[in-house]
Parts: C-alpha cells; structure tokens; sequence
C-alpha cells in the first residue's frame, strides 16, 4: 500500500551494507568533509609545533594526537552515516541525556584550564567538552519534538523543546561560554522556522536575544570585554585579535610561502580558535577561499537533499545539523576578520582538538545518515502526483 501511494525506489535484496551505504550516501559532501580533514592535518603542521617547542613536546606532538583524534572521528562518521534515522535517533536520546547531565555538572567537577571559562573535564591524558557533543544530540531531540507536535494527539513539543533549549542556553552561559549558547538557540531557531513558526514569534525571540545581550553586557566582564574590543576602532596589536589580523594582511592573495608564516609563534591559540589565520598568512586568500567553499559544499549538498526530503523528523533534524555545522565554521572565521566578536568557537574539522573533532564527525554523520537516499520516494512524488489529479 505505502508503494502504491508514495511510490518506490528500487531495494537490491540481500545487498551488502558497504555497496548500499555507498550507493546512498552523499559522496560529494563526505568527500567535502575528508578534504577538510587534510587541510587541518595541513595547517597542523604549520600552526603546532611552537606550541609543542613551549610545552617540551616533539614538534608533531599535537599532530600526532591530531591525526589520531581525526582517525575516530572519521571512524564515527562513517559508522553513524550508515545507520537508520530510527537508530540514530536512539542514539542521539542517549548521548544528549549523557551530555546534558554531563554539562548541568560542570560547576562542580569541571575546570577552566586557567581560561576563565569552566567548559571542561580533565580526564588527565585528555579533556573533554560536554557542549561539543550536546548539540548533535540537542538537534536530533528537538527535530524529534518538533515532528511529533503536528502528529494528531501529539505532544506540545515545540514548547518542550524551547524549555529545553532554554535551559541549555542558561547553562551555557553561566560558563559562561556565550558562543555555544547562540549556536544552540540559533539551531532551535532555524528548526522552528522550518516547521511553520509565525514570524511574529521569531522577531520576539530576536528582541529577546537584545535584551538578553544587553543585560550580558551590564553584569558579565567578561562579556562586556569582549564586545568593547569587537567595537573598538583600533586592535591592540598584542592581543591574539591583533596578531591574526596582521598575520592574514600579510598573508595577502597567495601567502607568504609554506612554514615562513610568523603568527604561530605569537598566537597562544593558532592551532584551535585562530587556524584560519595560519592558512591566510602561510597560503594566502587562495586557500580561505577553498575551505569556505568546502564548508559551503557540504551544506548546499545537504540542504538540497533534505528539501526532497517528506519524513518531518528527518528534513528538521537534518536542516538543524546542517546549519550549525555552516554557522559554526562562519563564526570561527567571522572572528578572525573582526566581523565578529570573539567566541572561542573552533573551526570543524580543521582546529586542533578532541572534542571538536570527534563531536564533528558524530555530528556530520547524522547528517549523512539523514540525507541518504532511501526507499518510498521524495516529497516531490507526492507534490506531482497531486497537480496530476
């Protein structure tokens, strides 16, 4: 019945799952993801060994820890892309519990690793970031709210997702950690707006976010410093703002040359937050413009993919996974230009860290996983069969 109505496409029995997961999978955007995986090994490289020389490391110390953290991440995607949006939906329950309790303890358990922010769990050999693996987790049950709200005799899951969200967003901030809390709501915000918010609602939320911002400013130093420096019309040279903006001036069209770049060696953060400024000194404009166009092949990918898409759940999840993912990357870079205050957000894939990385490719595997294609057709079968009627 369901292939008389919806039509089919055609299932190859007893087909291996490797051939059927790469029949259906995206390939153009996970060979997007692999690229940008290299040019973080890449840009690694250049960027971490003075880190590594101050630290008394070998030179490839954070390389090697990197390309190892790149191999599970890599490994993650891979395995959560070839699994059903019904399990990854199961999955992405249990994970965001985990993570959730995960950050709600972080003021008590966690450190700041004298950064002035408690985001983090010293595991000793290794830490951990609860933020970076809740937001996958976050998307998935809030697309999983969402699609049941419009089901008849469903639950109030739009509400209970802005609950949700609200809470997470408040947690985030005590951190404070003010660059995670407006991904997390900017995530909710795109997956409402998607599932038919009125837009009377949405410019209220954006007032809310001015006025939430603003009492930020009035009573978070930290915060306040940060929008000062963003505002201010001159760049203190020594600040790390000041040492990415000189280090991509120099870096000009085509770059200094591969390994003379200097900011290295004066940004305490040039292989996480400032790795973009690396790749503009050391390979110029040339290079920026390829990894921009790298994250924006994945995400165009993605969304033309879910626009066919006719299950709810799948097409919000997706639209919510692959948002964050675009905006996260535009944020880490928008700061490095000054178009954006500083977040401490990294750049996905490229930036140095275990927990980014890792949470990553979960993240970037679900969104695979949503966007491959599958039996019972697309949202354009029903659409063309009801103009034929």
């Amino acid at each position: 019945m369901t292939e008389m109505v919806y039509g089919a496409v055609p299932v190859r029995e007893g087909e291996p799952i490797l051939p059927k997961w790469w029949r259906t999978v995206d390939r153009w955007a996970l060979s997007c993801v692999l690229m940008l995986f290299a040019v973080g090994m890449l840009l690694g490289l250049a960027a971490s060994p003075p880190l590594a020389a101050k630290n008394g490391f070998d030179p490839f110390h954070y390389v090697q820890r990197q390309a190892f953290f790149g191999g599970l991440a890599i490994l993650a995607m891979i395995l959560t892309s070839m699994m059903s949006p019904v399990v990854v939906r199961r999955l992405a329950v249990i994970g965001f519990v985990g993570a959730f309790v995960a950050l709600a303890l972080l003021p008590f358990l966690g450190t700041d690793f004298g950064k002035g922010a408690t985001r983090w769990y010293s595991l000793g050999f290794a830490s951990v970031q609860p933020s970076e693996f809740l937001k996958p987790g976050f998307i998935v049950v809030t697309a999983w709210l969402m699609a049941a709200s419009v089901e008849i005799n469903g639950p109030p899951g739009k509400a209970w997702s802005f609950a949700l969200c609200m809470s997470i967003v408040l947690m985030l901030a005590l951190q404070p950690d003010f660059g995670q809390a407006c991904l997390v709501l900017f995530g909710w915000g795109v997956m409402y707006f998607v599932a038919g918010a009125p837009m009377t609602l949405l410019v209220g939320m954006a007032g809310m976010v001015v006025m939430a911002g603003s009492f930020a400013y009035s009573n978070s130093e930290h915060f306040a410093r940060r929008i000062d420096g963003f505002l201010s019309p001159d760049v203190d040279p020594t600040t790390q703002l000041g040492y990415a903006t000189n280090a991509i001036i120099e870096g000009g069209f085509f770059g200094v040359g591969v390994g003379e770049g200097e900011v290295k060696w004066s940004l305490p953060d040039a292989h996480t937050d400032f790795i973009i400024a690396v790749a503009a000194e050391e390979y110029g404009l040339v290079l920026v413009l390829c990894i921009i166009a790298l994250y924006t092949g994945i995400v165009v990918r993605s969304l033309l993919r879910l626009v066919r898409e006719r299950d709810p759940f799948i097409r919000l999840a997706g639209t919510g996974l692959a948002c964050i993912f675009g905006v996260q990357a535009m944020i880490n870079m928008g700061v490095a230009v000054r178009l954006l205050p500083a977040k401490g957000m990294t750049l996905p894939f490229v930036s140095y860290g275990g927990s980014s990385v890792i949470a990553s490719g979960i993240a970037v595997g679900m969104l695979l996983a949503f966007t491959r294609s599958r039996p019972q057709g697309e949202i354009s079968d029903i659409l063309g069969r009801g103009r034929g009627r």
